[in-house]
């Protein structure tokens, strides 16, 4: 920080204090006014460990930790949201306290239109000295009278106003709307007011008077208000800087961060209430005899020494006091004073402003110090100007250490090493000292090099910054109303989950008798799940796509050992013949062989194809039709193992005992069912989703056999084609159905799987931005683009541990220029979306469960399910949303969820494990 001293700050350490009495004085008057200005001079180093200390007892007090000294109180002021120009409306603006013993109602016109400013209008009234000190009850009723008078001229009536209260005194803020008055000052001491909530005041005083159609919206201080006065520019203004008699600032901080809220998403104004700030080790070296004498005199001694140094109020009088110790040293005025100089709070702030500015010259200088009752010489009026140069220099220096700790502070919570932010400011001091703010930037510059600040010059703070609260609070309020009307139909109740368990129960029961239903439930064959018993060496062939898997499964006493290889499958073979594509993937698995040492082994081989297909036997499945761009020729409507097994035979010299086809729900289920004896559930929540589970060979009317059970594949996806889950569809639902390739079928699928949550989202994105409530209701071309969205991005925009800024980034990537509030609204359209899809989905888990424990006959059930799929591993919540809902609606039934690993692989040589542990029993 080597060009600070193009400040007037030095690098070394400042000179002592003014000489006291009784010790020697430097003969030069001029040495003598030098060493007053070195006291105000502030170096690098003590600016920087002042930035560090206030940053720290903001910290601390985010926290909810008090420190061992008064600090900084950082009070939340529930302004949740920036203005971001759209706000439009008359609202009504209440000062209370702002301007003494006086009070102004305003009406301010706000048009959402950039650059286009209505002037407000405004009325002041005078407040009777016997109603600022009698009953509370009395100037609240003085408030709502003036507030009736000047609504009674309002050209924009009064019906459905909003009113936004600027009340000017210590207040707990515990809402936007509540405000416990701490204590009054000012002049004020109406009785029965202190520890009440001012809003709830004027609102019953609003009535009394028979005011109708005001809304009380906010209650607000003066920084917020200059803050949410901001014009909105390139960016939102997130910081508000007062320095006027006092000084304070107010910032955007993420709410997770403050421990009073208890809030873990979004961001709230914290007034910091910096002019308490008094650590000693970083004020102390700072503070001058003038300082101490000064806060001995006030009104508060030991308080508000920040402000002190900083604040209009006390400026003048530090002025004032180094002039009276010049005048008595003889070094100013001819060693003469004036009772005037020597009367406390004798020079103001626009005093000091007026022998400050250099363009004012010395006869300026000189009639301010003649009212003052002084004679000046030629020479006093350079002097009187250099020392109001260095107490306002030192004051703006300080403000931007002070600034500089929030700037870091916003730095470090929002993750950024560039940060780039508007600062709104306002404020006698700025109004007056033009000054002020360029030593306040340079110093910024040097303090937070980092940080690309612009600032930005609030216009009445109070009137329109106020009413800006109330519009965004107001808009806020519509665009949540909007939010929850959209998002209704995707909060089920309880009820509903029920109803939705109960048809599916129907639907499963006529799919078991063969009667007409969405469920298929398919027989699979597969008449057990594993016992533990199981051992020997199985292949297993997983085809479902362009690549395929190989696979050798040992099945010990010790648990399953896997060794697998990844093949390709060229475009030509997937698009060829059938004959082509059958020999391609044996001579595969003869390559496998080869490589594990297993050539001229006969192995029992599980096939996963995970095509379509009506399976008529354990090793029989028809290929109802290809999909996921295979088109092999003279497969369709063929049994794809007996076209494998010709493929084997046609390789001569290889022998491969093809026992079982399963499907990957079945292999889920088969996989977990090794670990875990009693799982007899298989569920698929991924691109797709499916069911299955064991049912007693009774109740399936396909299949011959009393005796027994058998895995039943229900098809679930299916679930609700026959029109019975209309009552759940919404014209969300509706729109990605009908843009999908096939319309009316896999209804339940398209409300659940992962393939279609992110279109639905999508749909709602662009449903909302056309109501202006996300986005400014700027559509943009990518939400327009189908599966933009993709499933993925609920997972990451939901888990906990992503910051909004992190959400912000992802939806940033995806093209859409978005607000924190924006972020805060996809995220609650994800979470209604998601949650949605898991509850129904532990509807249908519910049903089969509950299924189970009847055919039982018991009491109470306890089984596990096995679970595959991307959208029930990766999401955050989706899992336990499942889990909650079965619990609900199947209270009976004790059932753990277990994290399938390689149902499609693992899964399908236990199917084949078990079919041969079966098959030996049976010849045994």
């Amino acid at each position: 920080m080597d060009s600070i001293g193009s400040l007037g700050l030095q690098q070394g350490e400042g000179a002592p204090g003014c000489p006291q009495e009784g010790l020697p004085c430097p003969s030069n008057s001029s040495e003598m006014v030098q060493e007053c200005l070195r006291q105000f001079t502030v170096t690098g180093a003590q600016l920087r460990q002042i930035q560090t200390s206030l940053l720290g007892s903001m910290e601390q007090a985010l926290r909810g930790r008090a420190g061992p000294a008064p600090a900084v109180r950082m009070l939340p002021t529930y302004v949740g949201s920036t203005p971001h120009g759209t706000e439009q409306g008359d609202f009504v603006v209440l000062e209370l306290g702002a301007t003494g013993a006086s009070l102004r109602v305003l009406c301010v016109t706000l048009t959402g239109i950039e650059g286009h400013k209505v002037e407000p209008r405004s009325r002041e009234f005078v407040i009777p000295q016997e109603v600022m000190l009698g009953p509370g009850q009395q100037l609240f009723d003085f408030a709502a009278r003036c507030l009736s008078e000047f609504l009674a001229v309002l050209p924009v009536g009064n019906q459905g106003l909003q009113l936004g209260f600027s009340f000017s005194f210590p207040c707990h803020q515990t809402g936007l709307d509540k405000s416990t008055l701490i204590s009054w000052t000012k002049g004020f001491k109406c009785s029965d007011v202190e520890g009440q909530d001012v809003v709830q005041l004027l609102r019953d005083a609003i009535q009394r008077q028979g005011v109708h159609g005001i809304d009380v919206v906010a209650v607000v201080n003066d920084t917020v208000g200059t803050m949410m006065g901001c014009e909105p520019g390139v960016g939102p203004c997130e910081v508000g800087l007062v320095v006027d008699t006092g000084t304070n600032a107010c910032y955007m901080e993420e709410a997770r961060h403050v421990a009073v809220l208890d809030e873990d998403r979004g961001r709230v104004c914290i007034s910091i209430e910096w002019g308490s700030f008094s650590d000693e080790g970083a004020l102390g070296p700072v503070q001058t005899v003038f300082d101490r004498t000064l806060d001995h005199e006030s009104l508060n001694p030991g308080a508000q020494r920040f402000e002190k140094m900083i604040g209009g109020l006390y400026l003048g009088e530090l002025v004032r006091l180094v002039l009276a110790h010049l005048a008595q040293r003889g070094v100013l005025f001819g060693g003469h004073t004036s009772p005037v100089l020597q009367s406390q709070g004798s020079i103001l702030l626009e005093h000091v402003a007026e022998m400050e500015d250099p363009s004012a010259g010395a006869a300026r200088v000189h009639a301010v110090l003649q009212d003052l009752g002084l004679n000046p010489k030629p020479s006093d009026a350079e002097w009187v100007q250099r020392v109001c140069v260095a107490v306002c220099t030192r004051a703006a220096q300080l403000c931007a250490a002070a600034l500089a700790a929030v700037l870091s502070r916003l730095q470090h919570s929002r993750e950024q090493q560039a940060l780039q932010i508007a600062v709104a400011t306002g404020g006698q001091v700025f109004e007056r000292h033009p000054r002020f703010l360029s030593v306040l930037r340079e110093t910024v510059m040097l303090l937070a090099p980092d940080c690309d600040v612009s600032f930005i010059p609030s216009v009445d703070g109070g009137g329109r910054g106020v009413a800006m609260v109330t519009a965004v609070a107001a808009r806020l309020a519509a665009h949540r109303r909007l939010l929850e009307e959209t998002l209704a139909p995707f909060r089920l109740t309880r009820e509903q989950l029920a109803a939705v368990q109960a048809q599916m129960r129907e639907a499963m029961a006529k799919g078991l008798q063969g009667e007409a239903s969405s469920l298929r439930m398919l027989p699979t064959y597969v008449r057990a799940t594993p016992d533990g018993s199981e051992r020997g060496d199985f292949l297993a062939l997983d085809l479902g796509g362009t690549n395929f898997r190989v696979l050798l499964v040992r099945v010990t006493a010790g648990g399953v050992q896997i060794s697998s290889q990844i093949y390709s499958i060229p475009e030509c073979v997937a698009q060829g013949s059938g004959q082509q594509l059958f020999d391609h993937i044996v001579d595969c698995i003869v390559d496998f062989q080869q490589k594990q040492g297993l050539s001229g082994q006969s192995l029992p081989l599980g096939f996963t194809f995970s095509f379509p297909c009506r399976q008529m036997g354990l090793d029989q499945g028809i290929l109802l039709n290809w999909t996921k761009g295979f088109k092999a020729s003279d497969c369709e409507g063929q049994d794809v193992v007996c076209l494998l097994r010709e493929a084997i035979r046609r390789r001569q010299a290889v022998e491969l005992n093809v026992v079982a086809i399963v499907n990957d729900t079945v292999g889920t289920m088969m996989s977990c069912g090794y670990e875990d004896p009693r799982c007899e559930v298989g569920l698929i929540v991924g691109t797709g989703t499916n069911v299955c589970y064991m049912e007693e060979l009774r109740n399936v009317a396909s299949v011959d056999g009393d005796s027994g059970q058998m895995c039943i594949n229900t098809e679930w996806g299916a679930f609700g084609d026959d029109g019975s889950l209309s009552m759940l569809s919404t014209y969300f639902d509706a729109s990605v159905d009908q843009a999908s390739i096939n319309p009316g079928k896999q209804r339940f699928e398209k409300m659940i799987s992962g393939m279609y949550l992110g279109e639905i989202v999508r749909h709602i994105l662009l449903h909302l931005t056309s109501l202006g409530v996300l986005f400014r209701g700027q559509q943009t071309q990518r939400l327009q683009t189908r599966d933009i969205f993709k499933t993925k991005f609920l997972s990451e925009i939901e888990s906990d541990s992503l910051a909004l800024r992190q959400v912000r980034a992802i939806l940033e990537d995806l093209g859409l220029p978005l607000t924190s509030d924006d972020a805060l609204m996809v995220l609650e359209v994800c979470q209604a979306v998601s949650q949605r899809a898991a509850q129904l989905c532990g509807a249908g888990v519910a049903a089969v469960v509950e299924k189970i424990r009847e055919n039982r006959g018991l009491e109470e059930l306890t089984i596990s399910v096995g679970v595959d799929g991307t959208l029930y591993k990766l999401h955050p919540h989706f899992s336990s949303l499942v889990a909650a809902t079965v619990r609900e609606l199947a209270p009976r039934c004790v059932v753990t969820f277990l994290q399938s690993e390689d149902g499609s692989g693992k899964g399908a040589a236990l199917v084949t494990a078990v079919a041969c542990r079966l098959a030996q029993r049976t010849r045994v």
